[in-house]
């Protein structure tokens, strides 16, 4: 039995939940998201919070899709309520992003800029041309976005350069050392 799943999930004010077609749909003012819900879990919807129930006898399967199911809708509902944000620094000499429409330029130390569409559903914003700040309802876009990002230029562990979280910490190396 999940210990997670069988928890509660509450509904904050301005946030609406509906149950239509197998999937669990959820609205509020950053925007909206839907989640096909597994068949061994359903959901009862009260006024102010969501309560998940699974089949447990028949599949051995439903508790892990119980957790899941709840961790996914209790993502929903904060990032439509309040929404999600990652900040992604670019460390290096002359690395910098630039946005322009919906589209990000950034100089990565290659000999030819990098264009990054940013998905829709997702906000980008740049400042000082090294700090970027990613903004969305729906944190598992946000993080693809976010990983998509940092793949383009992984930080190094020798000088420290590259595309990182913000308070990410690197393992540096030391470097070669001359005879002696």
């Amino acid at each position: 039995m999940s210990r997670i799943g069988k928890r509660p999930i509450p509904v904050p004010k301005g946030v609406t939940v509906q149950m239509t077609d197998g999937q669990v749909k959820v609205k509020g003012p950053k925007g909206e998201s839907a989640y096909p819900m597994p068949s061994l879990v359903s959901v009862e919807l009260a006024a102010d919070k969501i309560q998940l129930k699974a089949d447990y006898q028949n599949n051995k399967d439903a508790s892990r899709l119980m957790g899941t199911a709840h961790a996914r809708i209790t993502n929903m509902v904060t990032g439509v309520a309040t929404g999600f944000t990652k900040k992604l620094q670019l460390v290096g000499v002359g690395y910098r992003a630039a946005i322009a429409g919906a589209t990000m330029e950034l100089a990565l130390g290659f000999s030819k800029p990098i264009k990054y569409a940013i998905p829709s559903g997702n906000k980008a914003q740049v400042d000082n041309n090294t700090l970027i700040t990613l903004t969305s309802h729906d944190n598992v876009l946000l993080g693809q976005t976010a990983a998509d990002l940092r793949s383009l230029r992984p930080p190094e562990p020798y000088q420290g350069k590259g595309v990182m979280y913000e308070n990410e910490k690197i393992r540096r190396k030391a470097g070669k050392t001359g005879k002696k």
